[in-house]
Formats: C-alpha cells, structure tokens, sequence
C-alpha cells in the first residue's frame, strides 16, 4: 500500500490559466505522478496518486510557490492508499467549471453554504434528529449509477444522470424538503458544496453540505449509517469504509467509467 491517492478541491477565483496550467504539468511530470488536474475561473479539482515524497513535494510546490499567489495555501487533501497506481496517466485540464451545474450565480468562494462535519452528522443520525429536534434528509447529488454503488441509508437518491440535472430535481421534490435539516453530499464535497447553496437560494431554509464528504466521512467516523462502498472514478472502482479497494460487486456495465480509461474520472474527480 505505498500509492498515496489524494482528492481535493478548492474554489477559488483564478486567472491566467494556462500559465497555471503549465506550472503544475511540469512539476506533476517531474515527480512521476498520474491522475488528473482540472482548472477553471472558479478553482481547482484534483485526484492524484504517486509516491509519498512525490504527492507531498507537489502539495507543498502548489501551497508555497510564488507562481500560484497563495490561492492554494487552505487546499485541504482526503487520503486513502493503494497497492497499486490507479491512473494510467497525468492530465492538466482547462474547463469553464470544476464541476459543471450550468448555474452561474453559484459562486461559492463568494459564500458557502453551512456545513457539518462527520462527527455532528453521526451523531444526528444516531439521534434520529438535528441539535434542534429537527428530522435529518440525506440528499445524494451524486449521478445513479454511484448512488447503487453504496448511500447513506434513507437517503434521497433523484436518479440523475450527470450534476447539471440537479437543480430541476430538486425544484420537482421541494415540498418534501420543507420544515427539514437537509444535508446534502457526495463522494469528495465539490457537488455538495454546489448543490446546497442552490438549495440555500431556493429559499430551503435548513441546508447543509456534509464536510469533505463520504470520503472524508469514512475517514472520521467510517461506516456508520452508509450501506455499500463509495465510486471512485479511478481503476479502483470503489473503496470501503475503511477506504480501501472494494470488488465493488454492484458495479456493473451501467458505470460508464469502469470499463475505461481511468482518466475519465475527470468529469468528476473529487466530487
């Protein structure tokens, strides 16, 4: 298990972008590391994997180095590891979103939407309630065919196909919302963070993104409350509560990513 596998994202407003681009290709190439970088005005969303020496030199290259102006100096890493490297190669991408929603006035550097950490959520979901008495909904953002891979238990699953049909589920399935501590999530955080301040704008009064997501919730509480294992768009396929690799039996060619180049995991990454 000597692969460190890194997730992580940041939204941040970022300019000349190729430049960026250019600096982290280098630095990636130079330390022999594969996955795959995405940049856009609105941030940065990664998955990577190398060596220990090699995640952690481009994690210090990318929080320190003049060239990037600070921008990346808060950039908080989920971690699992792996026996083997899980990408076959290293991309450095340009998009117009790190997560595409086609919803422009989401701007979440600008104001996120609350959120709870792995710690609080168990305990609600022990309780059966929020610290207010309120009932607790668990909203899945994520796409169907990872949803079938393993949820939280109840959770709302709206059967989407890709993240920019969210915003029309979510407006068809408001009223059973209402009068509810909603906490929405995903594999990483990125789609959660998004899809709760549209929730937040549409006048849901009690929202909350789940910090870090199921990633990052297997790695504070494990499994408690979650059924099944989490997709990850890479050759892992999946990974336990314990955050290791998973056969993934549910897994199957209704994924469009698990019979493919583990580089298409860049529509997503660390979402």
């Amino acid at each position: 298990m000597n692969v460190v596998n890194l997730a992580a994202y940041l939204f941040v407003s970022l300019t000349d972008l190729p430049r960026l681009r250019e600096a982290l290709a280098q630095r990636c190439d130079a330390l022999s590391l594969r996955g795959t970088i995405l940049l856009a005005p609105e941030g940065i969303n990664l998955f990577i994997a190398g060596p220990r020496e090699s995640t952690d030199a481009l994690l210090a290259f990318m929080r320190t180095d003049p060239i990037f102006e600070g921008k990346f100096a808060t950039l908080e890493v989920k971690e699992s590891l792996s026996a083997d490297q899980p990408f076959k190669r290293m991309r450095v991408r340009l998009k117009q979103e790190i997560i595409t929603m086609h919803a422009p006035a989401i701007r979440p550097e600008a104001g996120r939407a609350p959120a709870v950490n792995a710690v609080t959520l168990k305990r609600w979901l022990d309780n059966g309630h929020d610290d207010a008495g309120r009932p607790v909904v668990m909203l899945d953002t994520r796409n169907a065919f990872e949803v079938d891979v393993g949820t939280f238990d109840g959770a709302l699953d709206y059967r989407i196909s890709k993240f920019s049909e969210f915003p029309a589920a979510v407006a068809e399935h408001r009223a059973e919302l209402e009068d509810k501590t909603v906490v929405s999530f995903c594999t990483g955080g990125i789609r959660c963070e998004k899809a709760a301040i549209h929730m937040h704008n549409l006048g849901i009064e009690h929202v909350y993104q789940l910090e870090g997501g199921i990633l990052k919730y297997f790695e504070e509480v494990g499994g408690s409350h979650y059924h099944g294992d989490c997709f990850v768009f890479d050759q892992r396929t999946a990974l336990d509560p314990a955050l290791q690799p998973s056969s993934a039996a549910a897994v199957t060619a209704t994924n469009p990513a698990s019979h493919t180049d583990s580089n298409a995991g860049a529509r997503t990454l660390a979402a």
